[in-house]
């Protein structure tokens, strides 16, 4: 019997990993299909998947297998000519790039989602297919995860949104010189990015208004990001672009306190904790998968050679990112979705 060649990503439109794994696909030149999970008998999905989140990807030999930086491992294995992590320190360089990403701006995801009524009812219908009870239901969940991923105070709204802005201009500055973000080949920070944009912040009506004042990100949003033909290079380490070196520098005074709080909170079994963010003592939900992700960057920096894996603790360290990446007090690692949240 003949094995499918089509991949299929079960997800939706609104996911803003589901968005990242389709803009993966696309560059990888993958033949898929995006499929909405609640239409697909979702129970069986999750069942085949072990996981009740989103995006799941359906493999031509009919696996089911979620979480999107993992998947995209075994992916650039398949298509290793148009890879989203490079090989080397470069390949590490990107993962804690796209790491800001998955585990500290989602946040911001979902405070625009949630704290905006606009775009809390343009969502929650989106989401419950036009049934107002349904919607009604979405909306109160928004309340608890903005509580929940810290960005219930007005400083931290305020703050987060800034932080927002600072990297819509450094994206925009880069895409005038460059084809993506790290060069002009993508890598799955390209992926992340357009995640973003695709499934909220150039989707919901009160950030679009934001992201419409950066004409280049729209532009490779909506058109340019998808045309890329397998060509080109990426900046070297350790320098790369000048919008890598933004989020690094956004990375030392956010995610650094975030992850570093939730995994000590993880290893003393706390269910919260709380981190000074933008000069203010925030509580956040303590959760393993940011945990979890943090190890995988552990085992990439292990895989490499003895000298890859001082070039890039060195690095590291002139990022002051040093203490994020070692192996004191962390869990085991276990199996959880990329997507703990639907912002």
């Amino acid at each position: 019997m003949a094995i499918e060649s089509t991949y299929r990503i079960y997800g939706g439109e609104l996911s803003y990993f589901t968005r990242k794994l389709e803009a993966a696909m696309i560059f990888y030149g993958a033949p898929f299909e995006m499929l909405d999970k609640n239409e697909h008998d979702p129970q069986r999905i999750e069942a085949r998947s072990g996981t009740h989140q989103v995006p799941v990807l359906q493999t031509p030999e009919n696996w089911m297998i979620g979480d999107t930086t993992p998947l995209m491992r075994l992916l650039d294995d398949r298509f290793p000519y148009r890879r989203m992590f490079p090989e080397g320190p470069l390949g590490i360089l990107v993962q804690v790039v796209e790491e800001f990403f998955d585990e500290w701006i989602a946040r911001t995801m979902v405070h625009y989602r949630w704290h905006y009524p606009e775009s809390a009812q343009f969502a929650s219908l989106k989401m419950a297919r036009g049934v107002p009870g349904i919607a009604e239901r979405v909306r109160d969940w928004g309340p608890r995860a903005c509580r929940a991923t810290g960005t219930e105070s007005g400083r931290q709204r305020q703050a987060c949104e800034e932080e927002y802005g600072r990297i819509l201009v450094a994206a925009e500055r880069q895409l005038k010189e460059t084809a993506f973000l790290l060069g002009d080949r993508p890598t799955a920070v390209d992926a992340v990015v357009l995640g973003s944009l695709r499934g909220h912040t150039n989707m919901d009506p009160d950030p679009k208004k934001v992201v419409a004042g950066y004409p280049q990100v729209v532009e490779w949003a909506e058109n340019r990001a998808d045309q890329w033909d397998g060509r080109g290079e990426l900046a070297g380490f350790p320098d790369s672009t000048p919008f890598a070196r933004t989020i690094l520098k956004e990375m030392v005074s956010t995610y650094r306190p975030y992850v570093l709080g939730n995994r000590d909170a993880q290893a003393a079994g706390a269910k919260a904790f709380h981190a000074n963010v933008y000069g203010e003592d925030v509580s956040y939900l303590s959760r393993p998968y940011p945990e979890q992700s943090r190890r995988m960057i552990l085992a990439r920096i292990d895989m490499l050679s003895t000298a890859e894996r001082s070039t890039v603790k060195a690095w590291l360290q002139r990022a002051g990112l040093d203490d994020c990446f070692d192996a004191r007090a962390s869990l085991a690692p276990r199996r959880r979705p990329r997507e703990p949240l639907k912002p």
